[in-house]
């Protein structure tokens, strides 16, 4: 088995985890930048020349081979360069989705089965069930607080036949993943947990992306098309932003605005209203499904983000795309996102959404 070794506490205990079960384990972890001294380094646990050693630290504690592998090419053009276009397109991409569809599970993982490896493990907070008949399921964690199905359930049946998840089917808190890793001896126990989006390396990805993309100025306008402030780049806003607009004027009725709508055609940002977000229903495209595609329209739950709820929805694959329409309306739902659909604990599947419809739209 190849433990995927990011260089944090939660990868690490699953390692350990997965060889004290009696797996014959290797580490290896993924460099993932040509220049990794420009990944974010202190609080990252995942990309950078400290966590590497941090994660061959752990991999000679635990007692396993240990290897780095050069997947810096894939992650530019996979990951990042998809990043830029996306936003570049006026859509809002989740790269760690991305990361995990297009790297762990398919560049890695393919790798690992070519080397004669049966399974990948990770640190990821989910569960993989077997069912009688040989078939696989990607289910919730058993901690909801901690769960990461979201990011997963790009995983069709084949990836999870060789996915394994040593975290996800134990109740336990991240201070007890601590202790544990403490226990095991692992330096990594007290190591800040990793945030925002690790190839940029100061945080802001607003200014990310105007150098790779320039400052193109352009005019922010009400519903009515009224020009009400300007900006340096389409592509530096999102649906449902609400500071950052610099608006020179308030709203007639004075009340807050909200980024409802980017078009990278003409370069305009339009703001309105928060009850112009309430979206009724989407589209979404390239479905991937954890198993067999459903038939038919059903009743599923569905979550937007990676740390947002649970929303009631009815979905049909309707012509290759799935049309999706709430019980109640949300906001905040932007086209590039990824909406996963769950049948109770289970990960139905998870598709890009292409188009949404709002509540105004459907009063119109």
């Amino acid at each position: 088995m190849l433990a995927a070794m990011s260089g944090g506490v939660d990868s690490a205990v699953a390692a350990a985890r997965a060889a004290e079960a009696g797996h014959d384990v290797t580490g290896v972890h993924l460099a993932l930048s040509a220049n990794p001294q420009s990944f974010r380094t202190g609080a990252r646990g995942c990309c950078t020349i400290e966590d590497s050693r941090d994660a061959r630290r752990a991999a000679d504690v635990i007692g396993i081979p240990f290897y780095v592998w050069d997947l810096a090419e894939r992650f530019r053009e996979d990951v990042v360069e998809d990043f830029v276009a996306e936003y570049e397109a006026g859509r809002t991409p989740n790269p760690c989705l991305r990361c995990n569809e297009k790297i762990k599970f398919a560049a890695l993982l393919d790798k690992a089965l070519a080397l004669g490896f049966d399974a990948v493990c990770t640190g990821h907070y989910a569960t993989v069930v077997l069912n009688e008949d040989g078939s696989r399921e990607l289910h919730r964690a058993s901690d909801m607080a901690k769960d990461q199905s979201y990011v997963l359930g790009v995983l069709d049946e084949k990836q999870l036949a060789h996915a394994m998840f040593p975290l996800g089917d134990t109740l336990t808190t991240k201070d007890e993943i601590r202790a544990e890793a403490e226990r095991r001896g692992l330096a990594v126990a007290k190591k800040p947990d990793s945030h925002d989006i690790c190839f940029i390396a100061d945080g802001d990805t607003q200014g990310f992306l105007a150098k790779r993309l320039g400052k193109a100025e352009g005019d922010i306008v009400d519903e009515s098309g009224t020009k009400v402030g300007s900006h340096e780049g389409a592509y530096g806003f999102t649906i449902g932003q609400r500071k950052g607009l610099r608006i020179g004027h308030p709203a007639a009725d004075g009340k807050p605005r909200y980024v409802l709508d980017i078009s990278p055609v003409n370069n305009t940002v339009t703001v309105g209203p928060v009850e112009a977000l309430d979206v009724t229903g989407l589209t979404a495209i390239k479905p991937r499904w954890c198993g067999d595609a459903p038939v038919g329209s059903g009743i599923y739950t569905a979550q937007l983000r990676a740390h947002g709820g649970e929303t009631t929805v009815t979905a049909e694959l309707v012509d290759g795309e799935l049309v999706v329409n709430f019980a109640e309306a949300v906001r905040g739902v932007a086209p590039g996102q990824a909406i996963v659909l769950y049948d109770g604990t289970r990960v139905v599947g998870s598709a890009t959404i292409a188009t949404t419809t709002r509540r105004t739209e459907a009063l119109a």
